[in-house]
């Protein structure tokens, strides 16, 4: 496990997270996940919904091999060794996929990354097809919670380009690629978990349904 990175979020929102995926994901079928960081929630999906074929995918090398360590370990038949996707770079080496996860991925990259993940999402799943998204989000210009606003000023002090973004607009980014935000779920820690469905076209939506 020399290769192993360990992120004490996973710890503190895996358990939320899989209780909202195991509703919108379908109960069959391939799992893709953009930007899988150290493969922590990997582990934790596939454990959890045995059901499901769960392919991590990340960027970066040290990433990948924090993926394979952590996935050896796991030892489960579901869990695939980790692709080397950058969201911003079409096509991806995924032909088709019944869901896609992005966790705490869009804040912590340029703008172009939202816009790539959409269009491989629109690209990639079926119609029907789930895009989950989780992290913090502003709504109507307007941070949800003081905590986001000052993690947001760390953010764009780290990278310029890095922030946590508005539902809006990461909203219309998906409408351009046929993806229809259908549930907006309140999580932990002033999170929010958003559910797109690929539609056989674009649509007019934006903003969202909440629950």
């Amino acid at each position: 496990m020399s290769d192993a990175l360990f992120s004490p979020a996973v710890a503190r929102n895996a358990a939320a997270i899989v209780e909202t995926l195991r509703r919108a994901v379908p109960p069959s079928g391939l799992v893709l996940e953009i930007a899988s960081g150290s493969g922590e929630h990997a582990v934790h999906f596939a454990r959890a919904m045995p059901t499901l074929d769960w392919q991590p995918s990340d960027p970066d090398e040290a990433a990948r091999r924090s993926i394979i360590a952590h996935t050896r370990a796991a030892g489960l038949s579901n869990l695939r060794s980790p692709l080397a996707i950058d969201a911003t770079r079409q096509p991806w080496p995924v032909a088709k996929a019944d869901a896609i996860v992005a966790i705490n991925m869009i804040h912590i990259a340029a703008w172009e990354a939202t816009t790539g993940l959409m269009a491989g999402a629109g690209a990639t799943l079926p119609a029907g097809g789930i895009l989950y998204l989780y992290g913090p989000f502003r709504k109507d210009g307007a941070h949800t919670a003081p905590s986001n606003a000052a993690f947001d000023d760390g953010l764009r002090m780290r990278n310029a380009s890095w922030g946590v973004r508005d539902i809006e607009a990461v909203t219309a980014a998906a409408d351009t690629h046929g993806l229809h935000l259908t549930e907006r779920i309140p999580m932990p820690a002033n999170n929010l978990s958003l559910i797109f469905r690929k539609l056989d076209r674009p649509s007019s939506n934006v903003g969202g349904a909440s629950r």
